[in-house]
């Protein structure tokens, strides 16, 4: 079970700090934590699969915008630090086989197993601060839930031994709103970039926006549009459709809170 959040206001606290609170075991998603601080995915295999992932990244760059690859058996992150792999996501996964095994607070036993590469991916979660300042709400912040995710029938182009279908993230957006909404994204490719979707989900291969495959589910009001970005999840669905001997990964909306700016993915425009 979820555990409640900490008296104080997340959206108030410094990366470093929230940090510290999920060392100590507090579970919550993400979003609205620590506006303007980049936030990332992970996916950390054994030495063997890492060119698989790397390969993987280069060419699904939508899903899976590398921010930062770690030296074989490094537990730290340049964008964060004094922060711990292992212990200051607020929760993980652990995969054997392509089968989720276990949702830990911390990885510090699995990890001492293997000589892991960790690849932090950009994260939508990212981007919603610039949202909230243009005026579009969102409504999983202000419920504190996590995001709704959905696997499609897209296929990732497949590298090695690694591949599988694209995941999305999806945000209810004001109809008026939704060209804005691709503006904005469309500066921030590290992390996701624009919609790749919005409008019938079946044009993802979404049947039922009620039942997401990840996070929790989204009402979309009149007057909405559900508005599709890829996810870094996506290399979850890969995980369980190759199934890698091992693999840790972040559980699905629990992501590291970085020092990074969200201002430091921001390109300038152009015209």
């Amino acid at each position: 079970m979820t555990a409640a959040h900490p008296l104080h206001d997340p959206a108030a606290l410094t990366a470093a700090q929230a940090r510290a609170l999920f060392r100590t075991g507090l579970v919550s998603p993400t979003a609205g934590w620590a506006p303007d601080r980049t936030q990332a995915n992970l996916i950390s295999v054994p030495r063997d699969w890492a060119d698989d992932v790397r390969e993987f990244t280069r060419l699904n760059p939508a899903p899976c915008p590398v921010l930062e690859v770690t030296e074989p058996g490094t537990t730290t992150s340049a964008l964060a630090p004094g922060a711990d792999l292992r212990t200051d996501f607020p929760r993980y996964r652990v995969w054997r086989d392509g089968a989720l095994v276990a949702e830990p607070t911390d990885v510090i036993a699995e990890w001492e197993q293997h000589e892991l590469v960790s690849f932090l991916i950009g994260c939508s979660f990212t981007f919603e601060a610039a949202l909230t300042r243009a005026g579009i709400p969102l409504r999983h912040v202000e419920q504190r839930r996590n995001v709704a995710m959905y696997v499609t029938d897209r296929p990732c182009a497949p590298a090695g031994r690694l591949g599988g279908p694209l995941v999305v993230s999806m945000r209810p957006i004001r109809a008026a709103l939704v060209e804005t909404a691709y503006e904005i994204t469309g500066r921030m490719p590290d992390v996701h970039g624009a919609p790749v979707h919005h409008g019938d989900p079946a044009g993802l291969g979404i049947t039922d926006l009620a039942r997401p495959d990840f996070g929790d589910p989204i009402e979309v009001a009149p007057g909405e549009v559900p508005v599709f970005w890829a996810c870094g999840v996506t290399p979850q669905a890969a995980l369980m459709a190759s199934r890698p001997p091992f693999a840790i990964t972040h559980a699905p909306g629990h992501m590291l809170i970085t020092d990074a700016r969200d201002s430091d993915y921001l390109r300038p425009v152009t015209h």
